[in-house]
């Protein structure tokens, strides 16, 4: 999704209009493909993770039901890059359903990513500063208050998505649009609450508990290797979400001080600033595919319960294939042995 449909794009008083066309045609070709590649990865990796983890017949630690939360949202998030890739390709041909829809889903995966990546730094400083006593605030944060203080505040912050989001007709397209008189102060009042709220806030909230975290682990007590090898996986999704999205948030900030002729304009600088926003937008989707990556290549845990799922599917597909030649058997039979599969 291009900045346009997020934010409506203002044109500046130049004196002489700026040449866009190399700019739109670079985004019909760039886009899709980026969205392309985007959306089939994490489909494919963050699905892989919803069901391996959902075969897990064992308690998950706190960390897991983290990261399946933060899945779920990629999921529902990359099954919307089609829908925009067609939109930067040709127009938008979906309707004002699926318009406010997309937009809504695009909001709640942008703030609750960060602010589970927020839950899980936090998760983590209790359980390495606070080790003896703070398995119950643990469970509670993990199981009761991440709806409270994730999904929900995502969700209220789709409001304006459900108010302002439609297509228009005369050149179909799917954005916000907002009053025509007071539209420059609403698009920099959601600007910098983009930033503020899905950026800079949940950011501190990570560093600090990271600098804690790393000042009690350069203690050198005893027992703080495993601690330290626990942590790195969640270091590395951390880092990884900064280098994606800071590029854009960057972007969109000067392109805002920019609108408020905080810094003086011209064509050459709307055309840099506008496809470095295109570009690092992309780069910060790409955000979505990175946690089943990391997974597979630095979660032990992890690669041993997708080798358990495999093989619980395996074995039902061939007990399924050996059930049907031998003709029925008895129920009881049967669930014993699934009861020894799914234990196995």
């Amino acid at each position: 999704m291009s900045l346009s449909n997020y934010y409506p794009v203002f044109s500046s008083d130049y004196q002489e209009p700026c040449e866009r066309a190399i700019s739109n045609d670079f985004n019909k070709i760039f886009l899709p493909t980026v969205y392309g590649i985007i959306s089939f990865l994490g489909i494919i990796g963050n699905g892989l993770v919803v069901i391996v983890m959902g075969y897990q017949k064992k308690v998950k630690t706190m960390t897991d039901k983290y990261r399946l939360h933060l899945s779920v949202a990629d999921l529902l998030f990359v099954l919307t890059l089609p829908f925009w890739a067609v939109d930067a390709a040709r127009t938008w041909y979906f309707g004002s359903f699926l318009c406010v829809s997309v937009h809504m889903i695009y909001t709640v995966n942008l703030y609750s990513s960060v602010l589970i990546l927020a839950f899980i730094s936090l998760d983590r400083y209790l359980a390495v500063v606070h080790a003896t006593n703070s398995q119950a605030t643990r469970k509670l944060l993990a199981s009761r208050v991440i709806y409270v203080g994730v999904w929900l505040p995502a969700a209220v912050l789709t409001i304006p998505d459900l108010v302002f989001a439609r297509s228009e007709d005369v050149r179909i397209i799917c954005q916000r649009i907002y009053p025509q008189d007071s539209s420059l102060i609403w698009t920099v009042v959601f600007r910098f609450q983009h930033i503020l709220v899905g950026f800079v806030l949940p950011g501190l909230v990570i560093l600090i508990c990271y600098c804690i975290i790393i000042a009690k682990l350069s203690q050198g007590s005893k027992g703080q290797v495993l601690k330290r090898k626990a942590l790195k996986t969640t270091v590395i999704l951390i880092l990884c979400f900064f280098c994606c999205w800071l590029p854009y948030c960057l972007g969109i900030f000067l392109d805002t001080l920019v609108m408020l002729n905080v810094i003086k304009a011209s064509c050459e600088l709307e055309q840099a600033v506008e496809k470095w926003i295109s570009v690092t937008e992309a780069l910060a989707y790409f955000h979505c595919c990175l946690n089943p990556i990391l997974y597979a290549f630095l979660g032990v845990k992890f690669k041993k319960s997708a080798r358990s799922a495999l093989n619980v599917s395996s074995r039902s597909s061939q007990k399924s294939l050996m059930n049907k030649k031998r003709g029925p058997i008895s129920s009881i039979s049967t669930e014993s042995e699934s009861s020894s599969v799914l234990s196995s």
